[in-house]
Protein backbone atom coordinates (compact mmCIF):
# COMPACT_ATOMS: atom_id res chain seq x y z
CA UNK A 1 0.00 0.00 0.00
CA UNK A 2 1.37 3.29 -1.05
CA UNK A 3 1.80 5.96 1.69
CA UNK A 4 -0.24 8.86 0.66
CA UNK A 5 0.47 12.84 0.66
CA UNK A 6 -2.81 14.51 1.38
CA UNK A 7 -2.78 18.22 -0.48
CA UNK A 8 -5.12 20.32 1.41
CA UNK A 9 -5.29 23.83 -1.57
CA UNK A 10 -3.87 21.54 -4.17
CA UNK A 11 -3.91 24.59 -6.81
CA UNK A 12 -1.82 24.99 -10.04
CA UNK A 13 0.64 26.69 -8.21
CA UNK A 14 2.26 25.64 -5.33
CA UNK A 15 -0.18 22.94 -4.13
CA UNK A 16 -0.40 21.05 -7.76
CA UNK A 17 3.52 20.86 -7.79
CA UNK A 18 4.18 19.42 -4.20
CA UNK A 19 1.43 17.03 -5.08
CA UNK A 20 3.00 16.13 -8.51
CA UNK A 21 6.43 15.76 -6.40
CA UNK A 22 5.45 13.06 -4.40
CA UNK A 23 3.81 11.46 -6.77
CA UNK A 24 6.85 11.21 -9.25
CA UNK A 25 8.79 9.94 -5.66
CA UNK A 26 6.81 7.37 -5.02
CA UNK A 27 4.16 8.56 -3.26
CA UNK A 28 -0.18 8.58 -3.86
CA UNK A 29 -1.12 12.40 -4.08
CA UNK A 30 -4.62 13.15 -2.58
CA UNK A 31 -5.12 16.60 -4.82
CA UNK A 32 -8.26 18.30 -2.67
CA UNK A 33 -9.33 21.88 -3.84
CA UNK A 34 -12.81 23.69 -3.14
CA UNK A 35 -13.81 24.22 -7.18
CA UNK A 36 -12.79 23.87 -10.65
CA UNK A 37 -13.14 20.03 -11.00
CA UNK A 38 -12.19 20.07 -14.34
CA UNK A 39 -8.61 22.07 -13.35
CA UNK A 40 -8.51 19.17 -10.65
CA UNK A 41 -8.83 16.19 -12.66
CA UNK A 42 -6.28 17.55 -15.36
CA UNK A 43 -3.80 17.67 -12.39
CA UNK A 44 -4.78 14.22 -11.76
CA UNK A 45 -4.71 13.09 -15.36
CA UNK A 46 -0.65 14.60 -15.77
CA UNK A 47 0.33 13.06 -12.51
CA UNK A 48 -1.14 9.65 -14.35
CA UNK A 49 -0.11 9.98 -17.27
CA UNK A 50 3.82 9.99 -15.72
CA UNK A 51 3.41 6.66 -14.40
CA UNK A 52 2.18 8.17 -10.68
CA UNK A 53 -0.81 7.31 -8.67
CA UNK A 54 -2.78 10.14 -7.24
CA UNK A 55 -6.82 10.66 -6.86
CA UNK A 56 -9.04 14.31 -6.47
CA UNK A 57 -11.51 15.40 -3.84
CA UNK A 58 -13.43 18.50 -4.02
CA UNK A 59 -13.80 19.93 -0.37
CA UNK A 60 -14.72 23.25 0.89
CA UNK A 61 -12.70 23.57 3.95
CA UNK A 62 -14.76 25.93 6.32
CA UNK A 63 -17.99 23.77 5.71
CA UNK A 64 -18.47 21.39 9.24
CA UNK A 65 -16.96 18.40 9.09
CA UNK A 66 -15.54 18.38 5.61
CA UNK A 67 -12.03 18.39 6.98
CA UNK A 68 -12.25 15.67 9.31
CA UNK A 69 -14.30 13.45 6.88
CA UNK A 70 -11.93 13.87 4.16
CA UNK A 71 -9.03 12.61 6.18
CA UNK A 72 -11.37 9.51 6.49
CA UNK A 73 -11.74 9.30 3.30
CA UNK A 74 -8.17 9.30 2.39
CA UNK A 75 -6.94 7.19 4.64
CA UNK A 76 -9.19 4.29 3.24
CA UNK A 77 -6.33 4.86 0.28
CA UNK A 78 -3.49 4.38 2.46
CA UNK A 79 -2.03 5.75 5.63
CA UNK A 80 -1.39 9.43 5.40
CA UNK A 81 2.89 10.26 5.85
CA UNK A 82 2.48 13.43 4.81
CA UNK A 83 -0.21 16.15 5.01
CA UNK A 84 0.42 20.06 2.70
CA UNK A 85 -1.91 22.89 4.59
CA UNK A 86 -1.91 24.95 1.57
CA UNK A 87 -4.91 27.03 2.15
CA UNK A 88 -4.99 30.48 1.62
CA UNK A 89 -6.43 33.39 3.43
CA UNK A 90 -5.56 36.23 1.12
CA UNK A 91 -8.84 38.79 0.47
CA UNK A 92 -6.19 41.72 -0.95
CA UNK A 93 -5.46 44.68 0.45
CA UNK A 94 -8.66 46.26 2.66
CA UNK A 95 -9.18 49.17 4.90
CA UNK A 96 -10.45 48.62 8.67
CA UNK A 97 -12.98 49.91 7.60
CA UNK A 98 -14.17 48.02 4.45
CA UNK A 99 -12.99 44.52 6.70
CA UNK A 100 -16.08 42.90 7.90
CA UNK A 101 -16.79 41.03 10.40
CA UNK A 102 -17.48 38.14 8.20
CA UNK A 103 -14.68 38.46 6.02
CA UNK A 104 -12.43 38.73 8.74
CA UNK A 105 -13.93 35.61 10.31
CA UNK A 106 -13.73 33.39 6.88
CA UNK A 107 -9.88 34.41 7.09
CA UNK A 108 -9.30 33.19 10.49
CA UNK A 109 -11.57 29.93 9.15
CA UNK A 110 -9.69 28.60 6.62
CA UNK A 111 -5.52 29.95 7.88
CA UNK A 112 -5.92 28.93 11.36
CA UNK A 113 -8.93 26.74 12.14
CA UNK A 114 -8.27 24.68 9.42
CA UNK A 115 -5.08 23.69 10.23
CA UNK A 116 -6.88 22.91 14.09
CA UNK A 117 -9.38 20.91 12.71
CA UNK A 118 -6.66 18.78 10.37
CA UNK A 119 -4.54 18.20 13.25
CA UNK A 120 -7.45 17.29 15.61
CA UNK A 121 -8.46 14.50 12.24
CA UNK A 122 -4.75 13.46 11.55
CA UNK A 123 -2.21 13.53 14.18
CA UNK A 124 -4.08 11.12 16.62
CA UNK A 125 -3.26 8.69 13.47
CA UNK A 126 0.31 9.58 13.31
CA UNK A 127 0.85 9.54 16.68
CA UNK A 128 -0.24 5.66 16.40
CA UNK A 129 2.02 4.74 13.39
CA UNK A 130 4.78 6.16 15.17
CA UNK A 131 5.10 9.58 12.74
CA UNK A 132 4.37 11.75 10.71
CA UNK A 133 4.87 15.04 8.54
CA UNK A 134 2.34 18.25 8.12
CA UNK A 135 3.94 21.26 5.49
CA UNK A 136 2.16 23.93 6.39
CA UNK A 137 2.58 27.20 3.77
CA UNK A 138 2.47 30.44 5.38
CA UNK A 139 3.13 34.17 3.73
CA UNK A 140 5.03 37.54 5.07
CA UNK A 141 1.81 38.16 7.01
CA UNK A 142 2.61 35.51 9.72
CA UNK A 143 5.11 37.55 11.12
CA UNK A 144 4.68 41.29 9.56
CA UNK A 145 1.56 43.05 9.71
CA UNK A 146 0.92 46.19 6.67
CA UNK A 147 -1.71 48.43 6.35
CA UNK A 148 -4.72 46.39 4.47
CA UNK A 149 -3.79 42.93 6.09
CA UNK A 150 -6.25 42.77 9.15
CA UNK A 151 -7.35 39.73 8.25
CA UNK A 152 -4.84 38.09 6.67
CA UNK A 153 -1.86 39.02 9.02
CA UNK A 154 -4.26 37.72 11.99
CA UNK A 155 -5.12 34.64 10.27
CA UNK A 156 -1.56 33.57 9.00
CA UNK A 157 -0.03 34.84 12.70
CA UNK A 158 -1.91 32.45 14.35
CA UNK A 159 -1.30 30.04 11.89
CA UNK A 160 2.36 30.16 12.75
CA UNK A 161 1.81 30.31 16.83
CA UNK A 162 -0.68 26.72 16.13
CA UNK A 163 2.36 25.14 14.54
CA UNK A 164 4.75 26.31 17.25
CA UNK A 165 2.59 24.64 19.65
CA UNK A 166 1.98 21.72 18.02
CA UNK A 167 5.22 20.99 17.71
CA UNK A 168 5.56 21.65 21.17
CA UNK A 169 3.60 19.05 21.93
CA UNK A 170 4.28 16.27 19.10
CA UNK A 171 7.52 16.23 17.79
CA UNK A 172 8.73 14.15 20.64
CA UNK A 173 5.80 11.63 19.25
CA UNK A 174 7.59 11.73 16.07
CA UNK A 175 5.44 14.06 14.07
CA UNK A 176 7.17 17.17 12.25
CA UNK A 177 5.59 20.43 11.70
CA UNK A 178 6.95 22.78 9.48
CA UNK A 179 5.73 26.39 8.62
CA UNK A 180 7.35 27.01 5.35
CA UNK A 181 6.77 31.36 5.33
CA UNK A 182 6.92 32.38 1.25
CA UNK A 183 8.49 35.82 1.59
CA UNK A 184 7.22 36.78 -1.73
CA UNK A 185 5.25 36.38 -5.20
CA UNK A 186 5.09 32.39 -6.36
CA UNK A 187 4.45 32.13 -10.38
CA UNK A 188 1.18 31.00 -10.27
CA UNK A 189 -2.16 31.11 -12.27
CA UNK A 190 -4.00 30.29 -9.32
CA UNK A 191 -3.20 32.79 -7.04
CA UNK A 192 -0.70 35.60 -8.57
CA UNK A 193 -2.64 35.61 -11.18
CA UNK A 194 -5.87 36.05 -10.28
CA UNK A 195 -5.36 38.83 -8.02
CA UNK A 196 -3.71 40.65 -10.44
CA UNK A 197 -5.49 39.82 -13.30
CA UNK A 198 -4.21 38.16 -16.78
CA UNK A 199 -2.76 41.42 -18.16
CA UNK A 200 -1.17 42.33 -15.19
CA UNK A 201 0.14 39.04 -14.19
CA UNK A 202 1.60 38.46 -17.49
CA UNK A 203 3.73 42.23 -17.79
CA UNK A 204 4.71 41.15 -13.88
CA UNK A 205 6.15 37.70 -15.34
CA UNK A 206 8.14 39.06 -18.51
CA UNK A 207 9.49 41.83 -15.98
CA UNK A 208 10.46 39.95 -12.98
CA UNK A 209 9.87 36.18 -13.95
CA UNK A 210 10.53 33.82 -16.46
CA UNK A 211 14.46 33.63 -17.39
CA UNK A 212 14.80 36.57 -14.90
CA UNK A 213 13.86 34.47 -11.94
CA UNK A 214 12.25 37.20 -10.06
CA UNK A 215 9.28 34.95 -8.83
CA UNK A 216 9.06 32.16 -6.94
CA UNK A 217 9.14 28.83 -9.15
CA UNK A 218 6.58 26.18 -7.61
CA UNK A 219 8.28 23.32 -9.31
CA UNK A 220 11.20 24.25 -7.69
CA UNK A 221 9.04 25.57 -4.15
CA UNK A 222 8.44 21.53 -3.99
CA UNK A 223 11.67 20.65 -3.89
CA UNK A 224 12.52 22.08 -0.74
CA UNK A 225 9.19 20.58 0.37
CA UNK A 226 10.00 17.22 0.21
CA UNK A 227 12.94 17.73 1.26
CA UNK A 228 11.50 18.92 4.76
CA UNK A 229 9.34 16.21 4.76
CA UNK A 230 12.51 13.17 4.62
CA UNK A 231 14.83 15.06 7.37
CA UNK A 232 16.32 13.30 9.54
CA UNK A 233 14.72 13.84 12.98
CA UNK A 234 17.97 14.84 14.30
CA UNK A 235 17.85 17.96 12.40
CA UNK A 236 14.34 18.92 11.63
CA UNK A 237 13.78 22.42 10.47
CA UNK A 238 10.36 23.17 12.25
CA UNK A 239 10.33 27.41 10.55
CA UNK A 240 12.09 28.44 6.96
CA UNK A 241 11.48 31.54 4.46
CA UNK A 242 11.25 31.15 0.72
CA UNK A 243 11.95 34.14 -1.40
CA UNK A 244 13.41 34.63 -4.94
CA UNK A 245 17.30 35.76 -4.65
CA UNK A 246 16.51 39.56 -6.29
CA UNK A 247 13.91 40.01 -3.63
CA UNK A 248 14.68 41.55 0.09
CA UNK A 249 14.10 39.94 3.31
CA UNK A 250 11.21 40.66 5.16
CA UNK A 251 13.16 41.88 8.21
CA UNK A 252 14.62 44.15 5.82
CA UNK A 253 11.61 45.37 3.45
CA UNK A 254 10.31 48.65 3.70
CA UNK A 255 6.65 47.90 4.54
Amino acid sequence: MKKVCLVIGAGAGIGGSVGKKFAAEGYHAALCRRSDEAGLMTMVADIESEGGSASGHLVNAVKENAIEDLVAEVEKIGPISVVLFNLGAQIGYRSLEDTTAKVFELGWQMACFGLFRLSKAVFPLMTERGGGTVLVTSATAAVRGNAGQHSHAAAMGGRRMLCQTLNAEYAAKGIHVAHILIDGAVDAPDTLGKMLGPERYQQLREAKGLEHDGLLLPEKMAETYFHVAHQHRSAWTHELDLRAFSDLAWWNHAP
